[in-house]
């Protein structure tokens, strides 16, 4: 059996109705695992999921909707994912919201609550949620998706970008905590990738080349430069890594000259 099976786990992934959530339940689907395929719109939620069954892995994506940034919302995602495919092995916090480009002087008090709130609060609900039964089975792993704009400071994705940063310190905090209890916990920190949460980025012709110029690699990220590096924290090939992130930006945060 491959190191990266997952035959038989369950994995819960937020915002994974589309962009690099919905690329890594469909990697985990692949890999064996039955996908909880999660985002705020009941239809989409569904269509999503349905997406992934016929996509050869029939019967392994489940779709439950959910706000992420609500704390209800979670509690019944978490037992309703529970009820219907068991209990979770692997939880990848991907939802995330931005909402403002600009300096973080500039940004208002509810725009900046909203961004934490989604951001960083709704993983730490949901790891909260998840743990105890990790903890009754002693194995889990949890991934975080925070961002290389956590590691490199920007003048337009200011606000973003300390909300992901706090992502990284919440992903290490966790794994001290629940690492007795064999859950690991980690993070996958992605530059610009392809996708509708970046568009205004790699839409904009001067952004996109300056991103690229900047990339030792010359490229912007796709949506599968992601789901390799989820996979390997979700399996047990990484069953000895916890309390790190895994920065997938093809050297962009290299600051090579």
């Amino acid at each position: 059996m491959s190191m990266f099976d997952l035959t038989g786990q369950v994995a819960l992934v937020t915002g994974s109705t589309r962009g690099i959530g919905h690329a890594i339940a469909a990697a985990f689907a692949a890999q064996g695992a039955l996908a909880i395929v999660s985002g705020r719109d009941p239809a989409g939620t569904e269509a999503a999921a349905a997406a992934i069954n016929a996509a050869g892995y029939p019967g392994k994506a489940i779709g439950i909707a959910g706000d992420v940034g609500l704390k209800p919302d979670m509690e019944r995602l978490v037992s309703e994912a529970e009820a219907k495919a068991g209990p979770i092995d692997i939880l990848v916090c991907n939802a995330a919201v931005n909402g403002y480009l600009g300096p973080i002087t500039g940004i208002g008090d509810d725009q900046f609550r909203r961004i934490l709130e989604h951001n960083l609060l709704s993983p730490l609900w949901l790891a909260a949620l998840v743990a105890p039964g990790m903890k009754e089975r002693k194995k889990g792993s949890i991934i975080i998706i925070s961002s290389v704009g956590g590691i490199v400071p920007s003048t337009i994705l200011g606000a973003y970008g300390v909300s992901k940063a706090a992502d990284l310190h919440l992903a290490r905090t966790l794994a001290t905590e629940l690492g007795p209890s064999g859950i690991r916990v980690n993070c996958i920190a992605p530059g610009v990738v392809r996708t509708d949460f970046s568009r205004k980025l790699w839409e904009n012709p001067m952004i996109a080349e300056m991103v690229e110029q900047r990339c030792p690699m010359r490229r912007l990220g796709e949506t599968e430069d992601i789901t390799g590096a989820a996979v390997y924290l979700a399996s047990d090939a990484s069953r000895f890594m916890t309390g790190q992130a895994l920065v997938l930006d093809g050297g962009a945060s290299l600051g090579g000259i």
